[in-house]
């Protein structure tokens, strides 16, 4: 027996979900699929994985009705970032004071965003939540594709979206080709308890091996750490014991914040730049990882995926009101168009600062330091830089903005 859908979302991430929130309470009949049941944020401490989330984002976890539920479990919100070299004196302060907000963006764990879009879904009957279940074979016909699950069920679709990661299914299905650069790195994260207060300030230094960031949690003492660094130095610092990777990390992040008194469990993925060359097929299209990674330096990724979803999500609705079919590949180019070079630009930008950054070239640590000198004393164009990387500006879906319904 084959059960029919509208749309089928393979992938029940933070992306996947987010665009099955917005395809909520709507005429469509939606299936989200996910290999993995939600696992619930911590009861105490934090998870070791977070995101960067933008005032875009925030937009639409707002206007999809999730936002109240991340606050009411834990959420900091970033007021200033501190950026600075490991070979020099350059500095640049970002500042939510310069753009009149609140903020510039929030920290989140990501098992919160997570939890709060799943329990934002149960409140609609037109999205169907299928986990765990694993995907077998699509296949793909004129009018539908039919996807066969490994428990032997087979569900039917005029559109299936693979928000499915790097490694998407979807993707290799379809033929889609992607472009992969390895950078040889991967990003060490650890929860670490510092002596002296965040200040609801996050703080970013370049070193000669790549970032290292100390991002702000709800408590006042506790920061999420995400290291980029070379593959081998990654496993030295997972093999370290806890004093021995305390005391390398207080030397390469130094003394900002005082003592680091504590880190807890650590953990690696690695690095990679990617970016496929089409976002689309014939009653198919790519949303989040699946089509894109970028260095976690800018702290871009999850919100171009958010901005993928919104984005996917207004040209579908435009194309039920006028009648079209969803998965014709006519309708699925308009989404392609919108979203493929700002997220190219992304991917671009994301890898050119990591090599700028870790170049060890004479000359060019005085060049960077003279840069961010120059950045931090030209008000106008950081501003400018502030509400770009805020998601205040740009070709925004009618979700990431804030004056949305």
């Amino acid at each position: 027996m084959t059960s029919h859908y509208d749309i089928v979302i393979v992938g029940g991430g933070m992306v996947g979900a987010s665009l099955a929130c917005a395809l909520s309470n709507s005429p469509f009949k939606v299936a989200l699929l996910d290999q993995r049941v939600v696992q619930d944020p911590p009861a105490h401490g934090f998870d070791l994985r977070v995101s960067a989330i933008t005032l875009a984002s925030r937009a639409i976890f707002e206007n999809l009705g999730a936002w109240d539920y991340m606050t009411r479990r834990r959420v900091c919100a970033v007021e200033q970032m501190h950026i600075r070299d490991e070979g020099g004196s350059g500095s640049i302060t970002f500042d939510a004071a310069e753009i009149a907000e609140p903020c510039l963006a929030y920290i989140i764990e990501n098992s919160v965003i997570h939890t709060a879009l799943i329990e934002r879904l149960q409140q609609f009957t037109n999205v169907h939540t299928l986990v765990p279940v694993t995907p077998e074979t699509m296949e793909f016909g004129d009018e539908q594709v039919v996807i066969v699950l490994r428990d032997g069920r087979r569900l039917a679709a005029r559109l299936v979206v693979g928000a499915d990661g790097a490694d998407s299914l979807v993707r290799r299905v379809t033929g889609i080709k992607t472009r992969r650069l390895d950078l040889g790195q991967s990003g060490v994260v650890a929860t670490v308890v510092t002596e002296q207060p965040h200040a609801n300030a996050a703080r970013q230094r370049f070193l000669g091996t790549g970032p290292l960031a100390f991002l702000p949690l709800a408590d006042a003492h506790t920061c999420s750490i995400v290291w980029s660094a070379d593959t081998e130095l990654a496993r030295a610092l997972l093999a370290l014991d806890d004093d021995a990777f305390v005391a390398r990390l207080q030397a390469a992040f130094g003394d900002d914040l005082g003592g680091i008194r504590s880190v807890g469990p650590r953990a690696a993925f690695p690095l990679a730049l990617s970016h496929v060359r089409a976002y689309c097929a014939p009653r198919a299209a790519l949303v989040g990882d699946a089509a894109h990674t970028v260095h976690p330096l800018a702290g871009q990724g999850v919100n171009l995926g958010f901005l993928d979803a919104a984005s996917l999500a207004e040209i579908l609705f435009a194309a039920q009101r006028s009648h079209q079919d969803v998965g014709n590949l006519a309708v699925l180019r308009r989404y392609e168009r919108w979203r493929k070079g700002e997220n190219l630009g992304m991917v671009s930008v994301t890898g050119g600062f990591r090599y700028l950054f870790s170049n060890k070239l004479p000359g060019l640590t005085q060049l960077r330091n003279f840069g961010l000198d120059l950045v931090d004393a030209a008000k106008p164009l950081k501003s400018a830089l502030i509400r770009r990387a805020s998601g205040l500006t740009g070709d925004l879906p009618k979700l990431a903005r804030r004056s949305a319904a």
